[in-house]
């Protein structure tokens, strides 16, 4: 009797033990369904078939090598949609406040030798909530920008920013020791004063790339422009004052301009996104040495 029950329970285990692993096993196969279901992999979203279509490139966030908004994405993506059979018309879709003058000036460029390729497919750009500075600087490739009325639109000025940490070092009794080999090796630190000559040559600097702003700008807007001496100070404006400023062409949305504009009423978007690896490994360069140059006071120029 012993044995028989001692046997018993064993089965009893066994038959726990399956089930346990069953229940287990389908619950790993419910998450792995869930995250297949809900996570962004990276793959492109749609793939044009060869019928005439709009294009769409979003164009999101601030404007630097290691986003989402990098010049190689949106390059790679204005390429594709370009480069499609079916393109009757790209639509650029800007919601930024602007980034690296460099990485705008690259977009700025690929625009504009892409349009002169394809002379057949016309470029606009759609202003949703914000398209300043560097945002603005790619939008001035564009064939025409519309916005809404209530967009802000503009910020044509360049930046360089950091703290300056000496007074407080004086209160906590913190001795500065900064060895360099060149004397403006120490440029701008900002645990040392402030040198006069170090910033006339940074407030060179920014008046350098402030001037290539300009001058992207008239060139891309040309005739419509109606410059005032306020326009190239930095300041902002709705989507209805850009308009009258000729830095916009006119009100329009996506699907406003997809279907009365380019009249294609089928959307196609070609925007390049990034893989959960790609995501991670771009955080993590964002988080080294560029994260400690900003912390030191080096920020290189922005246009923001």
């Amino acid at each position: 009797m012993l044995e028989k029950l001692a046997l018993e329970a064993l089965r009893e285990q066994k038959i726990k033990r399956r089930w346990g692993i069953l229940f287990k096993f389908l619950g790993l196969a419910y998450l792995v369904a869930v995250l297949v279901l809900l996570v962004d992999w990276g793959g492109p979203e749609k793939l044009a078939d060869g019928s005439r279509h709009t294009a769409v490139v979003r164009l999101n966030g601030t404007i630097e090598a290691s986003g989402e908004a990098s010049a190689e994405s949106i390059n790679e993506a204005l390429q594709s949609a370009f480069g499609d059979k079916g393109t009757a018309g790209v639509i650029l879709r800007v919601n930024s406040p602007g980034g690296s003058p460099v990485q705008a000036g690259i977009v700025h460029d690929e625009i504009r030798r892409l349009r002169s390729k394809h002379p057949q497919i016309s470029l606009y750009v759609v202003v949703e909530d914000l398209c300043a500075s560097g945002g603005y600087y790619v939008a001035a490739a564009a064939d025409k920008i519309f916005v809404d009325k209530a967009s802000i639109v503009g910020s044509i000025g360049v930046l360089m920013d950091g703290f300056g940490f000496t007074g407080t070092m004086d209160k906590l009794g913190v001795e500065r020791r900064l060895l360099v080999a060149g004397v403006n090796k120490g440029f701008l630190d900002p645990f040392s004063p402030q040198d006069e000559t170090q910033k006339a040559h940074a407030q060179t600097l920014l008046g350098e790339i402030h001037r290539q702003f300009i001058e992207v700008v008239r060139r891309g807007r040309g005739d419509r422009l109606k410059e005032t001496p306020e326009m190239f100070s930095g300041l902002m404006w709705t989507g209805s004052q850009s308009i009258d400023l000729g830095l916009a062409d006119g009100f329009g949305t996506v699907g406003s301009v997809a279907r009365d504009v380019i009249k294609a009423d089928k959307i196609v978007d070609f925007t390049i996104k990034d893989n959960i690896a790609e995501r991670l490994a771009k955080r993590l360069r964002a988080g080294g040495t560029p994260g400690v140059a900003s912390l030191l006071g080096l920020d290189p120029p922005r246009l923001r």
